[in-house]
């Protein structure tokens, strides 16, 4: 278990990371013996950093939900971050000088009208509790390189949750609906990049249901002491692979009936 010095030591260099735009080598190759829990130990860390220096926590983001995903980065389980007020954009233009190597995911977002909290939550619950559901863009990030430089190994998922589960932006777009009136996993999208189709996907690959993630997240904070809140943003997980994105790239998710939006990387 990592001491509380080494968590603070490493948390501000993933703030550094952000400000600069430069990477950091692989803790979990720094430190071998990283554990899962060093790894949402460091994440806290870094995001009470954000939050003592002016930020707001808004909500969170569910990661590695799709099967293939958890396989190739060896868990059983999901992940998560936390979204931060900075992170949330318009459609329209996005300042690439806020990333580092941005990528783009397809997902929806469950915003909360009641707090989701206990060891016991259902995808019923998870229903009962949302205002509404959302098409949402996340934009992913890497604080920590995805390869290391030397080896090109990829980094570990401990590196990963560290790293806010490389978490960076969210692009809310489309229409609000209610959650009991749409057949979630039957949502799909189509992302296009440049005018081209780059994935395609329904929300049925976010382990079945995306509310399914939603469940898992507020039971997984409970031992915490902690709690999804109403007015939160939770974004559900990556229907499709992300996409590499670069300054001038322009996207169009297109949801169907949930409605259609752009942006740009500028």
């Amino acid at each position: 278990m990592f001491s509380k010095e080494l968590i603070a030591a490493l948390a501000a260099e993933l703030h550094e990371s952000e400000k600069s735009r430069v990477q950091l080598e692989h803790f979990s190759k720094r430190f071998p013996e990283m554990t899962v829990e060093d790894g949402y130990a460091v994440s806290r860390e870094w995001v009470r950093m954000k939050t003592a220096g002016g930020n707001r926590a808004r909500g969170h983001k569910i990661g590695l939900t799709s099967r293939a995903m958890q396989i190739s980065s060896q868990i059983d389980e999901p992940d998560y971050g936390t979204l931060l007020d900075d992170m949330f954009f318009e459609p329209g233009n996005i300042p690439t000088a806020r990333f580092i190597a941005p990528r783009v995911e397809v997902e929806l977002a469950f915003v909360l009208k009641k707090r989701l909290q206990g060891a016991q939550i259902s995808v019923d619950d998870v229903l009962d509790a949302t205002e509404y559901v959302i098409p949402a863009i996340e934009i992913i990030d890497s604080r920590i390189e995805q390869f290391d430089r030397h080896t090109k190994k990829m980094r570990r998922v401990q590196d990963t949750i560290s790293d806010n589960a490389a978490n960076a932006g969210i692009v809310l777009g489309g229409n609000k609906v209610n959650p009991r009136e749409v057949d979630l996993p039957w949502c799909g999208a189509i992302l296009r990049q440049n005018g081209a189709v780059e994935e395609t996907g329904l929300a049925a690959g976010v382990q079945g249901h995306p509310a399914v993630g939603v469940a898992w997240l507020a039971m997984k904070l409970a031992p915490w002491g902690e709690f999804l809140e109403a007015g939160e943003v939770v974004l559900a997980g990556s229907f499709p692979r992300p996409v590499a994105a670069k300054a001038g790239d322009a996207f169009d998710a297109d949801y169907g009936a949930l409605g259609r939006f752009e942006f740009r990387f500028v």
